[in-house]
């Protein structure tokens, strides 16, 4: 069944501004998810482990000042790398701009 599962991808930018994207896919994993929603923006650097995001929406990370864009899945982190977390019906997406403190 085609756009047989809906899901949710949320961006939170910098400015702790939310950008919610929904949307019915047959994407199995969550970069194919990214790549068809529409307005939804993203690059990065490719690896051996898929993609590092780096760019999402017109905004950079820099991990020189320890920026980066964290990744959930239904409110726990994602353990996946976007090229192979799982999409399932119902999920609910959330992509944070970051940054980390050493303590």
């Amino acid at each position: 069944v085609e756009g047989s599962k809906s899901i949710t991808i949320e961006v939170v930018n910098k400015a702790q501004e939310s950008t919610m994207y929904e949307l019915k896919t047959d994407a199995e994993y969550l970069r194919q998810a990214m790549e068809e929603a529409k307005g939804l923006e993203f690059s990065g650097t490719e690896s051996q482990y898929g993609l590092t995001v780096e760019v999402i929406n017109g905004e950079n990370t820099d991990f020189n000042n320890g920026s980066y864009w964290s990744f959930y899945v239904n409110d726990a982190y994602c353990n996946y790398g976007i090229d192979t977390q799982p999409v399932l019906d119902g999920d609910a997406f959330k992509i944070v701009y970051e940054v980390y403190v050493a303590q």
